[in-house]
């Protein structure tokens, strides 16, 4: 058997940063290691077609991870906030300054609107700027009417609960709780993911993400640990090959063949 320590995908380190992303991130790690929309990227093929494709308004590099990449989905996620003028602001409304907003931004122009990304420890969010919105304008939060208004909403305020922990506030070291399931869960399932891409067996993959002691020691046809590699490779692959668009809630492109049913614990 080959040695694969020496591969990337090998150190579970070099995945830590997936225990902080969120379903439209996460969409995107899995999105970018489909071998078909790599292959689009080379070709260049920068028509709207190409990317609506694939649930994007524009193709995006795919070798940029979720820490830099800036995806734009087609239909926006319930998390991205549209922003519009307030056409009757009361006298002591807020007002619309970029500079207030914490962490690094970036602005992305989607061909038809300008998208703010705003990122700190722990926490991102996107906002949807409207084309007559200006720095010093009152402001409103526009949601979608539809017959799941009530979750966006709830969704809405829990963007504007995280945004309000931190507008104003000086930079401090922050800390968290210890990652749940869920997390570790995408974890070793992107991790599973490169090690079949590169042409790992299931015992090289469960070596890479459980240590060569844990396979010694439990590696056999009926193992919980063999079982184990296997679900997450099967769901690696699933969320690559379409299952990623229920994480950033874009519909299946085809039922019964993208249609794939991974979803997020």
């Amino acid at each position: 058997m080959a040695d694969r320590s020496s591969e990337y995908w090998y150190p579970a380190a070099a995945y830590l940063y997936a225990l902080h992303l969120d379903g439209p991130a996460l969409a995107w790690e899995y999105l970018r290691r489909h071998p078909d929309y790599r292959q689009d990227w080379l070709r260049r093929r920068r028509r709207s077609d190409a990317a609506l494709r694939w649930g994007l308004r524009l193709l995006e590099n795919p070798a940029v991870d979720a820490r830099e990449a800036h995806p734009a989905w087609f239909p926006d996620h319930d998390a991205v906030l549209q922003l519009y003028p307030d056409v009757d602001p009361p006298l002591d409304t807020e007002v619309f300054t970029l500079w207030r907003l914490p962490g690094h931004k970036h602005l992305i122009h989607d061909g038809r609107r300008l998208i703010l990304v705003a990122r700190w420890p722990g926490a991102c969010l996107h906002f949807a700027l409207a084309p007559d919105l200006a720095d010093g304008m009152a402001y409103a939060y526009a949601i979608r009417a539809s017959g799941t208004s009530r979750a966006r909403c709830q969704v809405l305020s829990a963007s504007l609960g995280k945004l309000a922990t931190v507008t104003g506030i000086p930079p401090v070291a922050l800390t968290g709780p210890r990652p749940s399931l869920a997390p570790l869960l995408e974890l070793h399932t992107l991790q599973a993911l490169d090690a079949t891409l590169a042409g790992a067996s299931l015992r090289e993959v469960a070596e890479g993400l459980f240590g060569a002691d844990a396979v010694a020691d439990d590696w056999h046809a009926d193992s919980a640990l063999r079982a184990r590699v296997r679900r997450l490779v099967r769901r690696g692959n699933a969320l690559m090959r379409g299952g990623y668009r229920r994480l950033v809630q874009l519909p299946p492109v085809e039922q019964g063949r993208a249609a794939v049913t991974a979803k997020r614990p």
